[in-house]
């Protein structure tokens, strides 16, 4: 049986620029930003549109050494993504599969991003434990992502 999770993360960013740093070249600014956490990162099929995958290799002490995502689908007018986990992170040890869908609303002169993610457990995970993780871990991503586009006005123009 699929679970799923969301949330609402408001900033101050307008969501062309969030849309284009936080998810589009993520892969790029991580390991710039959050070297803590992520030490490498790279697209490792594709060029970045729909079908593209990309891979992210964490720092020692994290709880997963890498994961691969899929980009499933990108529309750049509307500012949404929908992704999908397709090795590390929890796949085959606290779940199946995972997947987000992502749209950053423009609100106000910033934006609303609005996460759905959806997951089917493995028996016995506690997939529930898993989840507040990763949305712990988007979150983090949009706000360290602002952080980056408030302090450096003329990025992502």
């Amino acid at each position: 049986m699929s679970s799923s999770w969301s949330c609402e993360i408001e900033s101050a960013v307008p969501a062309p620029r969030l849309f284009k740093a936080a998810m589009m070249d993520w892969h790029n600014l991580a390991p710039k930003l959050a070297s803590d956490k992520i030490v490498s990162a790279a697209a490792v099929e594709g060029d970045g549109s729909a079908g593209s995958v990309r891979q992210f290799n964490f720092a020692p002490g994290m709880p997963f050494s890498h994961v691969k995502e899929r980009l499933d689908f990108i529309d750049i007018e509307k500012f949404e993504v929908k992704s999908s986990l397709i090795e590390g992170g929890g796949i085959g040890t606290h779940v199946e599969s995972a997947s987000s869908h992502t749209i950053f609303v423009p609100k106000d002169g910033g934006c609303v991003v609005k996460v759905v993610g959806t997951y089917k457990p493995l028996p016995g995970a506690n997939a529930e434990e898993e989840a507040e993780r990763v949305k712990g871990s988007i979150i983090g991503i949009i706000k360290t992502a602002e952080g980056y586009l408030l302090a450096n006005p003329d990025a992502y123009n």
